[in-house]
């Protein structure tokens, strides 16, 4: 980890899944198979990357499973941590409870598997958070792709159906009485339906 002099008041998460046949990408593979799915997840991985390796901030990988030192991040650019709870939202929640703690004054959340991410909706999460408390970055499954906050708002991650249509209603109605910013809604990749229309991955495709 950078030493506190070069250390950004700014850090971004990545919550990622360890690419392994079979464990990633499971709805996907219903349709098109375990290995066509793992290679569409690691080209997921590849974008990710390239949007946020020159980022002007501070970047941790939060593996599922294990923390890999040979792997496409680098450990000169990405700290790497191990992701720690029993459901996506106490994993999340102890993620940004360690990065407040560590000083980090404005904590940015995404995930692995959006192909529409660029770098300049993650730019923009960081400065509405100048006047917001929180960013959302919405998903068209009705869930969220982004989530950044100035400090920690703990509620947000409690009694949630995680992975379902209601979660970012669920939410914003946590954060009623809180200024939050809305990026532009993008799609992630979690079924057939998300990939079917975009020819980028036809290349995976048998």
């Amino acid at each position: 980890m950078n030493n506190q002099k070069e250390q950004s008041r700014n850090l971004l998460l990545l919550f990622t899944r360890n690419p392994e046949l079979g464990k990633v990408k499971t709805r996907l593979a219903k349709t098109i198979g375990k290995e066509a799915a793992l290679n569409i997840y690691k080209y997921l991985l590849k974008h990710t990357k390239q949007v946020t390796q020159n980022l002007a901030c501070d970047k941790a990988v939060y593996y599922s499973v294990k923390i890999r030192e040979d792997d496409i991040w680098d450990i000169s650019t990405y700290q790497k941590h191990l992701q720690k709870g029993t459901d996506l939202g106490e994993r999340m929640h102890n993620a940004f409870q360690q990065a407040f703690s560590n000083g980090y004054e404005k904590v940015i959340i995404i995930g692995s598997d959006l192909p529409d991410i660029t770098s300049e909706h993650i730019n923009e999460a960081f400065e509405k958070l100048n006047t917001h408390e929180v960013v959302i970055g919405p998903a068209e499954d009705g869930g969220y792709y982004l989530l950044g906050m100035k400090k920690l708002h703990a509620n947000i991650f409690r009694h949630k159906d995680w992975g379902t249509s209601t979660v970012r209603k669920d939410t914003l109605n946590d954060l009623q009485n809180v200024s939050v910013h809305l990026l532009e809604i993008l799609n992630d990749v979690d079924v057939f339906d998300d990939i079917k229309n975009n020819s980028i991955f036809n290349q995976f495709l048998n």
